[in-house]
């Protein structure tokens, strides 16, 4: 998995569940449709046409696939819509400070990257993405390298083998065990069972 993208900045903390997808839009039972309403709040007026003035509906910004944001994303409710509609946007990584446990798996689980630096990296590429619409930000997930040449910026970053390899291969969890069946059957077959 190597994503070389623009970004798109968003310096807020606390950003929570409903502030990605409001609990509204969670009727449907699958995980297409949810990207036109990430960040609906944010993104439309009350009279529903768009806010001109936030991030995501700025022209430059519409084929970045990257997210730069503030502390403790994904904070709040652990709905995994949030992570449906971040993904379904056009999102495949996330790179913030911290991010809330649950939320943090939810995007494993639907191919997100989320990628965890010191504060000093992050404020660096916040304010070169902020500055520069076009500075490109590339992650190697297989040697775990992000690197942004423009501001001469080389983070290494952890992850979990277990992901890592779920992501390689673009599978979540579910899949990876399924994928297993004819292991899980052979061993069955030849274990012993006690009487």
């Amino acid at each position: 998995m190597n994503i070389n993208s623009t970004a798109i900045p968003l310096p807020i903390d606390n950003v929570d569940t409903d502030q990605i997808i409001p609990a509204k839009f969670l009727k449907q039972v699958d995980k297409v449709g949810y990207g036109k309403n990430l960040f609906y709040n944010w993104r439309f007026t009350a009279d529903g046409s768009p806010n001109e003035d936030f991030i995501l509906n700025k022209p430059e910004r519409k084929q970045a696939s990257i997210l730069v944001a503030g502390n403790n994303f994904g904070c709040g409710s652990s709905r995994e819509h949030a992570a449906w509609a971040i993904a379904d946007y056009g999102i495949k990584s996330i790179i913030s400070t911290q991010f809330a446990d649950i939320f943090k798996g939810n995007a494993y689980n639907n191919g997100i990257l989320p990628i965890e630096l010191h504060e000093k990296p992050v404020s660096l590429l916040m304010e070169a993405i902020t500055q520069n619409p076009e500075v490109q930000i590339t992650i190697d997930l297989s040697s775990q390298r992000l690197t942004c040449k423009s501001i001469a910026l080389e983070e290494e970053f952890e992850i979990h083998p277990f992901k890592k390899q779920c992501l390689l291969d673009g599978v979540d969890e579910t899949e990876y065990l399924i994928n297993l069946r004819k292991e899980v059957e052979e061993y069955e077959s030849i274990r012993s069972i006690p009487v």
